[in-house]
């Protein structure tokens, strides 16, 4: 299949995201409460919404340069989020969760042909592609609210959305089936390993974020290590929860 199909125009909509994110941002400088809570609001889930198209695209992007070419005619290029698996299961309920909790479930879906892979190394990738993605956005949100002089909503709107990125990150990353990190390992375990892992694919990320979101020690512990590495990566923590609590308004 020819190269070029790696070039497929960008989808109308995720512009629209993109500009949701800029006027949350614009709105955030303002002056009122009331102003900059509208703006935090729209920057985070605008934000969030289009960070996960690129986690997506980064998988699709990798399976492609792997050997996977179906994914340029499935769409999973233009970063269109009406051509996952399910826009309302994959973004709408991420989205929901994220303002409900402030935890950013892992969501959207594409559909990798793994036999058209190259190596188990590609395949690996394949999977950390997507987490890498929302880390090296949180990297560079948390550096630019940190060093650019901006106002004080746009600042907190900012490293909040740094961490929600660096918190997306752990979450994909962990070794349970059905999330990326166990996809990293997968290509390497016994068969035996892959078949039993099969079994508890559906349900096991359900279990553990109604823990996650059940259980508050669980919850904690998250946002204890997103903290810790957010601090790492040059991110404010104290910005990032007045991030927090401004965009949870409803529970001042």
């Amino acid at each position: 299949m020819p190269r070029q199909h790696l070039r497929s125009p960008v989808s109308p909509i995720f512009f629209l995201l993109l500009a949701i994110t800029v006027c949350g941002g614009a709105l955030a400088t303002g002056t009122s409460d009331l102003i900059v809570t509208i703006g935090v609001v729209l920057l985070v889930l605008g934000g969030w919404a289009v960070s996960l198209c690129l986690h997506e695209f980064g998988h699709a992007a990798v399976a492609y340069r792997g050997g996977d070419t179906s994914v340029a005619n499935k769409g999973y290029l233009t970063l269109d989020i009406r051509r996952y698996l399910n826009p309302m299961l994959s973004f709408g309920l991420p989205l929901i969760f994220l303002i409900i909790g402030g935890i950013p479930l892992p969501g959207g879906a594409v559909w990798i042909n793994n036999w058209a892979l190259r190596s188990r190394l590609i395949r690996s990738m394949v999977s950390l592609a997507g987490p890498l993605i929302n880390l090296v956005l949180g990297v560079i949100l948390a550096v630019v609210a940190q060093i650019v002089s901006m106002p004080l909503g746009l600042l907190i709107g900012l490293s909040y959305l740094a961490l929600v990125q660096v918190l997306a990150f752990l979450l994909n990353i962990l070794p349970i089936p059905g999330l990326d990190g166990f996809g990293v390992l997968e290509p390497y375990l016994s068969k035996q390993t892959r078949e039993m892992a099969d079994k508890i694919r559906p349900w096991a990320p359900l279990a553990f974020f109604v823990l996650l979101l059940g259980v508050p020690a669980v919850s904690s512990a998250l946002f204890e290590a997103g903290s810790v590495l957010f601090s790492l990566v040059g991110g404010s923590t104290q910005a990032a929860f007045a991030g927090y609590s401004q965009f949870l308004f409803w529970r001042r």
